[in-house]
């Protein structure tokens, strides 16, 4: 079957997104990963970005939080060019990348983590955005004195998650955030997320997770060698049993 998108492709990019990547290249060394990446994400929206290990995904967080230098291509947001921009700097727009991996300080109170995150942002509203992060988190609040390495897998992606949240973030890249957890844990969080979002926050969710991420999601884009082969309304790509078994491998 070849290859075909769900929307046109002038669909990928909304002219009035919150995040608007276009003709996006990165790579490391003599290696190049992305190859034209079109991408938006529109204010409060869900978009999953699906693909399996090795199809660029980490690549393409890593650029648009600004830990990785653009090759090519520009990427704005909140109307600002930020594809020469320092990590700190976007952090300070309100882009907050939650890497995969969770990368929690194990040896320090999940207080004590939460609080981290507003380092560069959010410092002056830390009391009351942390009460938010229970609100959503409740288990955390709960565990608010216990060191963060004595956490259970799901407990230590929460507190990742919530951590990203201290910092008052526009947008939330989410990166593999169910990797590793048990199916339970897996819909537990989903739920979760769609909370955040409720809260006002858009979120970019980078998932293998298929399923879970297109019933959360509206839209989403499917990245393959470093490019993205389908993009559409997430129920479109989800309903579509040609394209869910020649892309998605269900």
């Amino acid at each position: 079957m070849a290859l075909r998108a769900v929307l046109p492709q002038g669909a990928l990019v909304s002219s009035n997104a919150l995040l608007a990547v276009k003709d996006l290249a990165a790579g490391y060394g003599a290696t190049q990963i992305l190859h034209g990446i079109d991408l938006s994400v529109g204010e409060t929206e869900i978009v999953a970005v699906l693909g399996s290990n090795g199809a660029g995904k980490s690549t393409l967080n890593r650029t648009i939080s600004g830990v990785l230098r653009a090759r090519r291509g520009s990427i704005r947001f909140a109307d600002v060019a930020i594809e020469r921009e320092r990590a700190a700097a976007i952090v300070a727009l309100g882009l907050v990348h939650v890497p995969e991996g969770r990368r929690i300080f194990p040896n320090m109170t999940v207080r004590e983590n939460l609080q981290l995150g507003a380092y560069r942002r959010g410092k002056p509203n830390r009391v009351a955005n942390l009460e938010r992060v229970f609100g959503i988190f409740p288990r955390l609040k709960e565990r608010h004195a216990q060191r963060a390495g004595t956490l259970s897998g799901g407990e230590q992606q929460m507190l990742a998650i919530g951590r990203g949240l201290m910092a008052e973030p526009k947008l939330l890249i989410l990166d593999e955030p169910s990797l590793g957890l048990s199916p339970l844990l897996v819909e537990e969080l989903f739920g979760l997320i769609q909370r955040v979002n409720h809260e006002g926050i858009a979120l970019l969710l980078v998932e293998q997770n298929v399923v879970q991420s297109l019933d959360v999601a509206q839209r989403a884009y499917v990245l393959e060698n470093g490019q993205f082969v389908l993009h559409g309304q997430a129920a479109d790509i989800r309903n579509d049993p040609n394209l869910t078994r020649a892309y998605l491998g269900l």
